[in-house]
C-alpha cells in the first residue's frame, strides 16, 4: 500500500480541469487560489472575488504587487483587460443571483450528504464565516478542495460533519490529494483515484461510505486535463 504524502498541487491541477471557456469561477482563500495557476491554455475563465472584483488575472510578480488590489483573502492579484470593480452589494448580487458557475472552497470537514464545515473549530478564535455561506447557496456547482487527512491522520471526508456547518447539502464534488469524489447524498462516489492510490486504499483510510462510480478511472495525468 502507498504511503500518504500531502500534495496540494494535484488537487489544484485536477480542479482546473472542471472548467470550460466562459465559466465564472470563485476561488476561495488558501488552497483554492492555487487552481488559477493550472487553467489549460485553451480555456479562458472569468475569476470573481466577493470583495468586488471580476476578471482577475495571475498573481503579480514579486515586487509588482499593488497594495490596493487584493482578493477576498487579502492576497495581491492582477486584473485582466475588461476586468472591473464594484461594491459589495453588486458582488453579492452576482453570487446570490446564480451567476457564478463554480465556487471552489477549502474545508475542515465535508460529508457524504454534501454538508460543509469550513469556518469554525469550537474554542478557537475565528474571523467569521465570510462569503462562503452565500457562495455555496448561490453557485451552480460547489467543489470542496482539501487534503484528504487532518494533521492528526483523521480523514476530512466524513459520514457526518462534527464541526459547525457552513452549509447543508450543497457540495457537489470533492477533490483531495488521493482522489476525486462526487457527492450522491448517501455516499461518496469515487470517480478517480490519483496514482499511486488505489480504490481499496482510499476506502480503507476514509471515514465515510464510498462507492465506485460507474465511470471510475485511475487518473495519472497531473500535467494536463483530459
Amino acid at each position: 500500500m502507498p504511503d500518504y504524502t500531502e500534495n496540494k498541487e494535484i488537487i489544484a491541477r485536477r480542479i482546473a480541469c472542471f472548467f470550460t471557456t466562459g465559466d465564472v469561477v470563485n476561488l476561495g482563500i488558501g488552497l483554492p487560489t492555487l487552481v488559477g495557476n493550472y487553467i489549460p491554455e485553451n480555456v479562458t475563465i472569468i475569476l470573481q472575488s466577493e470583495n468586488g472584483l471580476i476578471g482577475l488575472g495571475p498573481a503579480p510578480a514579486a515586487g509588482h504587487e499593488d497594495k490596493d488590489l487584493t482578493n477576498a483573502g487579502g492576497k495581491p492579484v492582477t486584473i485582466l483587460p475588461g476586468g472591473c470593480f464594484f461594491d459589495s452589494a453588486t458582488s453579492f448580487g452576482i453570487i446570490r443571483g446564480g451567476h457564478v458557475d463554480y465556487t471552489v472552497l477549502g474545508v475542515l470537514e465535508v460529508d457524504q450528504e454534501g454538508n460543509l464545515a469550513n469556518y469554525k473549530i469550537p474554542g478557537k478564535l475565528i474571523p467569521g464565516m465570510g462569503g462562503a455561506m452565500d457562495l455555496v447557496a448561490g453557485a451552480k456547482h460547489v467543489i470542496a478542495a482539501t487534503t484528504h487527512f487532518e494533521k492528526s491522520g483523521a480523514s476530512k471526508l466524513r459520514r457526518r460533519c462534527t464541526l459547525p456547518l457552513t452549509a447543508s447539502h450543497e457540495v457537489d464534488y470533492v477533490v483531495t490529494d488521493v482522489g476525486f469524489f462526487a457527492v450522491s447524498g448517501h455516499s461518496f462516489a469515487l470517480k478517480e483515484a490519483f496514482v499511486p492510490y488505489t480504490p481499496e486504499w482510499i476506502i480503507k483510510h476514509t471515514d465515510a461510505d464510498i462507492e465506485l462510480a460507474l465511470d471510475f478511472r485511475i487518473w495519472n495525468s497531473p500535467e494536463a486535463c483530459r
